[in-house]
């Protein structure tokens, strides 16, 4: 029994000291950081807690609100999990309205979009733009439809008009990365730019493709051709349902690039391509090429579908958070923004579906001063959050039947399980980190905000306080 006692006291005083070491060693590593020239006007939230008790083990300025950029996807991804459910899927409906006689449709063919964000993804097999044109053209064959005398209409009006969050910046929406969401999204509402730049610098810049060609939009050339050796600094400018889309800016000389751009009008852009598909079965259509906002903008009524032919699902929801969170595919997490607004308030918009989040993490013990949420994804600067904050949510997240999926999607850096966070001027950090010394698992939010100079030189800086934990 004395021995018994005696390794038990020396189990709590081992146990007791290593948690202290592990303390002391990331107050003098945050210290460290601290120091260096590259945070001295730069501001720092950590939180580091125990797994297994929720327990603190150590914390610098941990409720220190700061631009979480995309690290704040982990609070849209286990929000969806729980709202809507790891089976949950989006559904895109095709059919008609009017009368179908001998093959003829006399009316409009119509495909109405619940936001799905996958429809023509090149993500996932079965859902990639050929595998979308195969569905429908065996919904108008199993229909018997052979010519339309009406419109092809792309009803986007299930989700909000506007597509994009505010307080997106005008330099991110343009890119790939800002693609806005949609009632009917297409190829992740991406198009690739491919230019060849002069010889020398001042030289001219050709655009020698553009794929998908961009339907209503017409692409402004302001690329300029920069000294040999120099740095991509191209910019696209591409405003959801604009006219013209800009790119501009230098790239080096003697160089061929691609830049991938956000799609001012995916599902015009979608009913474009749907109306070739039709051409190659010599099914034609005598009227035009009609989405929502031609009838919103024109204070008409949106034709409904009055016959079905077919609803195609996404992929389930956690093979997508899979890409949302490993990826970090900003327009995932929109979807999902909106989503929760539709089912929970019959409101498809950003600012419905991120009120339904909050409320739910309020109610797990996230007050608003703690989480500020604009969008689903992280892009927008005027989000912010603390490190507790994170923290909090993915000890939530821990116990959950389906959290396998939910870890398993989280990349990996450093050697540990977690979600990266970039925008300008931040770099962020929050994951899930086993101890091999200890056993121990610790879950940690690391956040920067206004760091001096390059995200590549403050990373082994971050990572030395990080690897504490290993």
């Amino acid at each position: 029994m004395r021995y018994f006692q005696s390794a038990l006291l020396f189990l709590l005083i081992s146990t007791s000291s290593f948690a202290q070491s592990i303390s002391t060693r990331l107050s003098s590593q945050t210290q460290r950081l601290l120091d260096d020239a590259q945070m001295r006007n730069a501001s720092l939230s950590l939180y580091v807690a125990d797994a297994a008790t929720g327990e603190k083990v150590y914390a610098y300025d941990a409720e220190r609100g700061l631009s979480p950029a995309s690290t704040q996807k982990i609070f849209t991804a286990i929000a969806s999990f729980e709202i809507l459910g790891s089976d949950y899927t989006f559904k895109t409906q095709i059919g008609y309205n009017g009368t179908l006689s001998d093959g003829v449709l006399k009316g409009d063919l119509i495909v109405t979009g619940y936001g799905d964000p996958t429809f023509g993804s090149w993500r996932f097999d079965g859902f990639k733009p050929e595998d979308v044109k195969a569905k429908i053209l065996t919904s108008l064959a199993n229909a018997g439809i052979r010519a339309i005398d009406g419109n092809i209409v792309i009803d986007e009006s299930k989700w909000d008009f506007n597509p994009t969050p505010g307080g997106w910046p005008w330099d991110d929406m343009g890119n790939y990365y800002g693609a806005g969401d949609w009632g009917v999204n297409w190829r992740e509402n991406q198009t690739n730019v491919t230019f060849r730049s002069g010889s020398q610098a001042g030289r001219d810049v050709t655009v020698t493709k553009v794929d998908p060609i961009l339907q209503g939009a017409t692409l402004v050339n302001r690329l300029t051709t920069g000294a040999s050796g120099s740095s991509d600094k191209s910019c696209l400018y591409m405003a959801p349902y604009s006219p013209v889309a800009l790119i501009q800016g230098s790239v080096p000389a003697g160089k061929t690039l691609m830049v991938t751009g956000s799609m001012p009008n995916p599902p015009l852009q979608f009913g474009y391509e749907l109306r070739d598909w039709l051409k190659g079965k010599n099914i034609y259509c005598t009227g035009e090429i009609k989405t929502a906002a031609d009838y919103i903008l024109k204070d008409k009524n949106v034709p409904e579908i009055t016959t079905s032919m077919d609803i195609y699902p996404s992929p389930l929801m956690h093979n997508i958070v899979h890409f949302f969170l490993r990826n970090s595919v900003n327009l995932f997490g929109e979807a999902f923004a909106k989503a929760i607004g539709y089912q929970e308030r019959k409101e498809g918009s950003t600012e419905a579906g991120v009120s339904v989040i909050r409320r739910f993490w309020l109610d797990k013990g996230i007050d608003n001063s703690m989480l500020k949420m604009i969008d689903g994804s992280g892009l927008s600067p005027q989000n912010y959050v603390c490190a507790k904050a994170e923290v909090k949510a993915l000890l939530y997240a821990q116990d959950k039947d389906w959290f396998k999926y939910f870890y398993e999607a989280l990349p990996t850096y450093n050697g540990m399980k977690m979600k990266s966070g970039t925008i300008g001027g931040c770099k962020a950090y929050a994951g899930y980190q086993v101890s091999k010394s200890t056993g121990k698992k610790y879950v940690f939010s690391i956040i920067i905000n206004n760091y001096y100079g390059s995200q590549y030189s403050l990373l082994p800086k971050m990572y030395r306080i990080l690897d504490v934990l290993k």
